[in-house]
This record gives structure tokens, C-alpha cells and sequence, in this order.
């Protein structure tokens, strides 16, 4: 996986569209819209290439970091980036396979694909990572978290993760960092793409669709089915003890997931261009449990974007769009409740190049979040308006970045966050960097609003913002033909909402420290591609009382991943290993989830161009292990895929 890096600078097209790659062609200058609008204030925009057709070394361009697009090695924000023939070379078969071991990224697993699956990104807390779906917000506003990992793989074209406070740009949720996924778009001659996939546990699914569009214009159409039988997900006991999932139910738990996406967008000219994107993934889930066993999840978003530029330094954005997280729960069939959440979103982006690789952007976007379904929630609905601004300028071998954002939530009133990094080139293949900002975390309705009962006390709604503080320091260079990157950061919570016993009030009484280190490693050594990533976390209680200095729980204090590929001819090889430190499973570190292994092999035989055979075996040791105390893992596994994609 690609991750932010120091690099030579490149010129993107005049005009490319942020969040899609179709248009983007890089040549060695510095990126747009820094390049292309900053040449315009020199007179000297008609210059830059439409297109480069000699280019190595092309890095992936990235637009969540800023919301402006730039080269992955030029940004000076932490990003690990994965490409579309990642995703194809590494067989993942979901998005927790895509995640699972890149920097600073931690996943905790209840049972299995589509079971409820956390990102700890940083070791801030899952309802503080920001997910987005082509640029529009999505997630239930109920739990504060995303259901990403039923997000069907075969619908993506890339994920880009970026790490570190970004509310400065985003707003709330984005405390820990961003991810967004970036749907499959077209362009160029029609082409159709076609894979099936079997394995294990009686796992079989078929994806395909078509794409094109021409020179100036650009759509794809596709679609997946996927179903397993699965594995018992929960070796929990009911009543007295309460284990687990509270109940023991030795069964196999199936899984299916029906997902179709559809983009479109058209280049009218250098100056304006238009995008409209749709995705929608329905998920049946099996589990075990005390009182309810089956989850059907539908989550759809659509979006509308518009790019304008009205003068040769400005660009402006024009955006729109929904999300629906929608999840009904049932009991051996019967229905025991539903819960449905919808995000409308406004934006409007303005981006000035107001000097020579200088750029200011202003900005102001809206959201509603409403909340309907089985349970009655005293407020059902609220508004956030943010009002945001960025500069970013180089100055020779200096650079910086500094953000200011003010939120206006309907719920919580006012709140400012604000970003500062520098960096600084040592040396053409050293840089150093560093950073401090401020983030902030708005309750969700549950903890707000969930109505409580003779047993549990429910929301609060005298709850305040979580609060963070991050500071980082970075160095990312070149040797060789590997690029490599170091970073150290601390992070500080305040006001963390806790459920107190015995009523399980939701409360903010709690502190954070969390210290850290990520390393990468990536390039091609001995004709061999090589990707690596160390984590080493300290995520500590800071709050006064019996959990004081205790670690965070289902964060691994060391996490590692290595991947290695090589292509021999029309044959290509590679593998995955992982592994991960103990971990404890409950805040007062009684509960210990022992460390564990993991290695995957691939291997793959083009009998074209376009047609392939793929054979991934999972989990070769058949390693038993936990990331959720009494919730089983995936054991060994063959899975062989065939793929046409021209």
C-alpha cells in the first residue's frame, strides 16, 4: 500500500475531478491545484501538459488530506492509500482484508465477515474516525460508528486513510483521522469486467459490471452477490455467567451481501465538469445472541458534484448528497427492532491561488442527521453548519499547512478546531515535518437521547464534545528504490463519554493519553515489490479512579504487516503476514486476548491480458485467535477467484 512520502512534485491536468482518477496524469512539477491555478497567477497556466505520456514512479493522488487534490508523496499530512490493483493483487475479499494492519489503523472483529467490526484509528475511539463514500459522510448517527466492513470490495476503486485530527477541515468524528472510499468510475473505451469467486465455508460470489465513457465523458455501471454459510461466530454462555453474546448457540452463521453501484460525469471543457455517483450494499448477518441472532443492514449513499472554474486562479465546488444506514434486528425470524439513519449534506468549496504554490481555500458545508424506527428518541433530528479555511503554501524546500474550522451544531452549540504542520526538505529525498491540532467529537443520539428503562438510565443530554489534542513529528525520505517514513504522535482526550454503573448514565468523566510510533516501508527490492508498516501504541486511561493507566481496550499495543510480490512472467507469487500484540478486552485489563500470526498466500496465472485465475490461501497456520473476547475468527481457507477485466 502506497503511504505519504517525499518525492519530485508533479503537475496534474488543469481541471481534474477531486476524488476520481480517470483524469489524472502526473509529470515532475507541483500538483494542482497548487500547479495548475498557481501558473495561472504567472500567466503561465496554458503550459501545463494535459497529459505526460513518459511518467515512473507515479504516485496515487489523493484528495481527503486537504479536500484538495495532491500527489501522495507531496502532502504532508500521514496517508496510506489503496489502489484498485492492490485490491485486485492482494485478493481481499472485504474491507476489513484492505484495512486490517496499515498504519495506525486497528480492527476488532465480533465473528466474522459483516459482523460489527470497530476502527481504532490512532487509538482514538471508533465513533471518532471519519468515514466517507465518494466524498459524502455516511454512518449511523445512533451508534457513531460505520458499517464498512459490508461495504462490497468489488464496488471500490480506492481507500484513502489519512491519520491525524482533521475536524479543522471535517467537522465532527474526525478526531482520530478519515477514511474514504472511492467508488469504481469509467472513462475511455467501454469495457466490461467480470470475477467469481469460491472458498471455504461454502463462500461463492460473482461481480461484474461496464464502464467507459470517452474522452470527456465517464460512467460505470456494476454489481456483486456474496453469500457464505460461515462458522459459529460466538462461543458465549447465557444465564447465570453472561458471557460473550450471552448464550451458547453452536451453529454455522451466514453472511450475504448484494451491492450495485453506478457513477457518470462529463468534461465540459477546461472550465466546468459534473459528477453524479450512487452506491447501495444490502447485508443479511447471522450471529448469536441472547435476544436477537440476525441483522439485515442496507446502507446507500448518492451524491451530485459540480466543479467550476470561473477565473484561472479560482476553482470552485458545488456538492450534494445522502446517506441511508438502515438496520432491522429480528429473533429466529421475528422482529425485534429497527433503527434507520439519514445524513443530507450541502457543500460549497472555493479554492484561490493567490500566489506561486500558494493556495487558500474557503469553504461552508451543511448536514442534517435524522434518526427514525422501532425506538423513540426524544430528539430525532439536528443540524450542523461549518465554516472552514485553509492555506497551504511552499516556500522553496518549507511548507505549511494551517486549517481553522467553526462548527454550528443545533444540539451543542459552538465549537473551533484548528491544524498547523510544517515541513521542511533536509535534504531532495529527506523531509521532516510537524504538526499540532485540535479536534472534537459531538455526542450521538444514543448517547444523548436513548430512552432508558427501570434498568438502564438511557442518553444524557447535558453531555458536552469530546475534545482532542494531537501533536506529531515526522521524518519520510527515499533510499534507493524504497521510500520509508517514521512518525511519532501523542494524542490527549478529554470529556470521553462513559456509561457509569449501575445505571449506565452516559457521563463525561473520562481521559485519554495516547502515544505512538508508525513506520512504512515500501518499493521494489530484487524485482519484488515490498510494502511494510509497524505500530507501536500506548493508548492509556488517564482518568483518576480504579482504571487509571490502564490500557485502552481491543487495542494491540504492536501491530505489523509485510507484503511481499513478485511476478514471474505471466505467474505471479506473493503473501501477507500479520501480526498483532495481546490485548485486553475489557477497561480494567482483567480480560487478556492473547497475541496472534497470521499469513496469507497468493498466487496468480494470467492466461491473457484481460483473463486471470487467482488462489489466495488464508490463515495458512490456522491460527486460532480472538479480537473481541469469546468471538470466534475465520481458520484456514482456499478461496480461487476468476477474473476478466481488460
Amino acid at each position: 500500500m502506497s503511504d505519504s512520502q517525499q518525492g519530485c512534485r508533479r503537475y496534474l491536468p488543469k481541471h481534474p475531478p477531486k476524488g476520481t482518477l480517470f483524469s489524472v496524469v502526473l509529470a515532475c512539477a507541483v500538483p494542482w491545484p497548487l500547479g495548475a491555478a498557481a501558473a495561472a497567477v504567472d500567466g503561465a497556466a496554458g503550459d501545463v501538459p494535459s497529459f505526460v505520456e513518459d511518467v515512473t514512479n507515479v504516485e496515487p493522488v489523493v484528495v481527503t488530506a486537504t479536500r484538495t487534490a495532491e500527489t501522495a508523496d507531496e502532502t504532508l499530512v500521514p496517508v496510506s492509500v489503496v489502489t484498485r490493483e492492490e485490491i485486485e493483487r492482494t485478493q481481499a475479499r472485504s474491507t476489513v482484508d484492505l484495512l486490517r494492519g496499515l498504519p495506525g489503523v486497528v480492527l476488532s472483529n465480533s465473528g466474522g465477515p459483516g459482523r460489527v467490526t470497530d476502527l481504532y484509528l490512532r487509538g482514538t475511539n471508533a465513533n471518532q474516525v471519519l468515514f466517507l463514500v465518494d466524498g459524502i459522510k455516511v454512518g449511523s448517527a445512533t451508534t457513531g460508528q460505520t458499517e464498512f466492513q459490508n461495504l462490497p470490495v468489488d464496488q471500490i476503486e480506492r481507500i484513502e486513510v489519512v491519520r491525524g485530527p482533521r475536524s479543522s477541515l471535517y467537522g465532527s468524528e474526525a478526531a482520530g483521522g478519515v477514511v474514504q472510499v472511492f467508488t469504481r468510475r469509467g472513462g475511455g473505451p467501454l469495457r466490461p469486467f467480470l470475477s467469481t469467486t469460491a472458498g471455504r465455508y461454502q463462500t461463492a460470489g460473482i461481480a461484474g459490471g461496464i464502464r467507459g465513457g470517452g474522452q470527456h465523458g465517464r460512467f460505470s455501471i456494476s454489481g456483486n452477490v456474496d453469500q457464505s454459510e460461515g462458522f459459529d461466530a460466538c462461543r458465549g454462555r447465557g444465564l447465570p455467567y453472561f458471557d460473550g453474546c450471552g448464550t451458547d448457540e453452536p451453529d454455522r452463521d451466514g453472511y450475504s451481501n448484494r451491492g450495485v453501484s453506478a457513477a457518470a460525469g462529463y468534461d465540459f471543457g477546461e472550465r466546468a465538469s459534473a459528477d453524479l455517483s450512487f452506491l447501495r450494499a444490502e447485508s443479511r448477518v447471522d450471529f448469536d445472541g441472547a435476544y436477537q441472532n440476525q441483522a439485515d443492514n442496507v446502507q446507500q449513499v448518492a451524491g451530485a458534484r459540480i466543479l467550476l472554474r470561473p477565473l484561472g486562479f479560482w476553482d470552485l465546488e458545488l456538492s450534494a448528497g445522502r446517506s441511508w444506514d438502515e438496520q432491522q434486528n429480528a429473533k429466529d425470524s421475528v422482529f425485534m427492532s429497527q433503527f434507520d439513519t439519514r445524513r443530507d449534506t450541502l457543500g460549497l468549496q472555493n479554492d484561490f491561488a493567490i500566489g506561486a504554490d500558494q493556495l487558500l481555500t474557503i469553504g461552508v458545508d451543511y448536514l442534517r442527521d435524522k434518526v427514525t424506527g422501532s425506538v423513540d428518541y426524544s430528539v430525532s433530528s439536528r443540524d450542523n453548519t461549518g465554516v472552514y479555511g485553509e492555506y497551504q503554501g511552499r516556500f522553496g524546500p518549507a511548507a505549511i499547512k494551517a486549517s481553522l474550522r467553526h462548527d454550528d451544531n443545533e444540539q451543542f452549540g459552538g465549537h473551533g478546531t484548528g491544524d498547523l504542520v510544517l515541513g521542511y526538505e533536509v535534504l531532495p529525498s529527506l523531509r521532516v515535518t510537524a504538526a499540532y491540532g485540535t479536534a472534537f467529537t459531538a455526542p450521538t443520539f444514543n448517547d444523548l437521547y436513548y430512552p432508558g428503562d427501570a434498568f438502564f438510565a438511557g442518553g444524557n443530554p447535558d453531555l458536552k464534545p469530546e475534545q482532542t489534542r494531537s501533536g506529531e513529528l515526522g521524518l519520510a525520505g527515499r533510499l534507493a528504490r524504497l521510500d520509508w517514513s517514521l512518525n511519532l504522535f501523542e494524542i490527549h482526550v478529554d470529556d470521553l463519554i462513559t456509561l457509569v454503573p449501575p445505571t449506565y448514565l452516559a457521563e463525561n468523566l473520562d481521559r485519554a493519553r495516547i502515544r505512538g510510533l508508525e513506520t512504512v516501508l515500501f518499493g521494489r527490492v530484487l524485482d519484488t515489490d515490498v510494502s511494510a508498516s509497524l505500530t507501536l501504541l500506548d493508548p492509556r486511561n488517564d482518568s483518576p479512579g480504579p482504571n487509571d493507566g490502564k490500557l485502552l481496550p481491543h487495542r494491540p499495543q504492536q501491530t505489523f504487516r509485510l507484503d511481499l510480490d513478485r511476478s514471474f512472467g505471466r505467474v505471479g507469487v506473493g503473501g501477507t503476514l500479520f501480526a498483532a500484540g495481546r490485548r485486553f478486552d475489557d477497561p480494567a485489563n482483567a480480560v487478556r486476548l492473547a497475541g496472534y500470526t497470521l499469513l496469507d498466500l497468493r498466487a496468480s496465472f494470467a492466461f491473457t491480458d484481460a483473463l486471470s485465475i487467482q488462489a489466495r490461501l488464508e490463515n495458512v497456520f490456522n491460527e486460532e485467535y480472538e479480537t473481541v473476547a469469546y468471538y470466534n475468527q475465520p481458520g484456514r481457507g482456499i478461496y480461487v477467484t476468476l477474473r476478466y477485466e481488460p
